[in-house]
């Protein structure tokens, strides 16, 4: 157990490399209850939203989940988000639309201050239950679970207990994530070890996300790091006439971004860390964000932000303290979904 942004988290049950390949091949369970969710009711909320962050939530409608970014004025991500959009029809005689905004671990206070809102994290537990086998095992303990689709968002019930169901995740696979009460939390997570569901720690979700190429708050997107630069330029939709830090978008875009997130492998095993440095042609042009070794290709990868020059293809010079390493830069993800080699 280690402590994750005030949480206490698991960070492997069984080990982080079985539990990383019992995802890409079969399903796992993640405690993913760290994450906030801070609630925001009625269709007027929709608004709100349009004009605090960057993606359009006009492009969907209640029932489905949508990604995108809360900016700082200067353009960089202060958190990237998940939108669940559902409708309550049991609290009153007309449905109400809800919009859960789910912020990482430790940026819910900053998401509350943009958008006001409900915090009802400690209301919930959140299960992700992810891989090629996850809908098949969730079949057998709970069948309207199964049929929730991509992106797709359902309240539903399970045991007397009103769960919220999402056709989201953090790995690149197949899978769901649950919101269930605190009351229930336990009982599902017991049901879902019986179907044969195995539980994964925070170790094989890093793993896992870095191989699928998916960023990570404080790593490839935060301070200075704006949408544009890690590549999420899809996350913006600059048609709409007003998001925080839109201007400042606008001006990287018509100037170009000056450094981009790519992606680094190695032939070795060694891990490429967090700040090492990366040089081409002797001239330093950037750092590595995260790195780790990938079970699945068998060899080191990392995210790089680097100068917009470097181009995909190109070798370059890691410094692993001290020791300069070979690295190919190379597009993302790295591997895809079901374990398959990206690059």
């Amino acid at each position: 157990m280690v402590d994750f942004g005030g949480w206490e988290m698991p960070l492997e049950y069984q080990g982080t490399l079985s539990e990383h390949l019992v995802c890409r091949n079969d399903a796992v369970m993640f405690d993913v209850s760290h994450l906030g969710t801070v609630r925001l009711t009625g269709i007027e909320s929709l608004d709100l939203l349009q004009r605090t962050l960057t993606n359009d939530l006009s492009k969907i409608s209640s029932g489905r989940a949508q990604y995108t970014h809360l900016l700082d004025t200067d353009g960089s991500v202060l958190d990237d988000i998940i939108i669940w959009w559902w409708q309550d029809s049991e609290s009153g005689s007309d449905p109400v639309d809800v919009f859960d905004v789910m912020p990482n671990a430790s940026n819910t206070a900053s998401v509350i201050a943009a958008l006001g809102g409900t915090d009802v994290t400690s209301q919930r537990a959140v299960i992700a239950v992810q891989g090629p086998g996850a809908l098949a095992r969730i079949s057998e303990l709970w069948p309207e679970a199964a049929e929730v689709g991509r992106f797709e968002v359902r309240p539903l019930w399970w045991q007397g207990h009103r769960c919220v169901v999402a056709g989201t995740g953090y790995t690149g696979e197949v899978g769901l994530e649950i919101a269930v009460p605190v009351d229930g939390a336990a009982e599902l997570w017991d049901g879902l070890l019986s179907v044969g569901i195995l539980p994964a720690g925070l170790g094989a979700r890093d793993t896992l996300r870095l191989e699928a190429g998916l960023p990570l708050h404080g790593h490839e997107l935060g301070p200075g790091i704006t949408p544009l630069q890690a590549g999420l330029t899809w996350v913006v939709a600059f048609d709409k006439p007003e998001f925080q830090g839109r201007e400042t978008l606008l001006a990287e875009r018509s100037n170009g971004v000056a450094r981009q997130l790519r992606g680094l492998h190695t032939d070795g095993r060694r891990p490429l860390r967090r700040g090492y440095q990366v040089s081409l042609d002797g001239v330093v042009c950037g750092e590595v964000t995260s790195g780790n070794f990938s079970p699945i290709l068998g060899h080191a990868i990392a995210f790089a932000l680097l100068d917009a020059a470097v181009e995909i293809g190109d070798i370059v010079t890691v410094d692993l303290r001290g020791t300069p390493t070979s690295a190919k830069v190379v597009p993302t993800p790295f591997v895809t979904r079901g374990g398959s080699a990206g690059v």
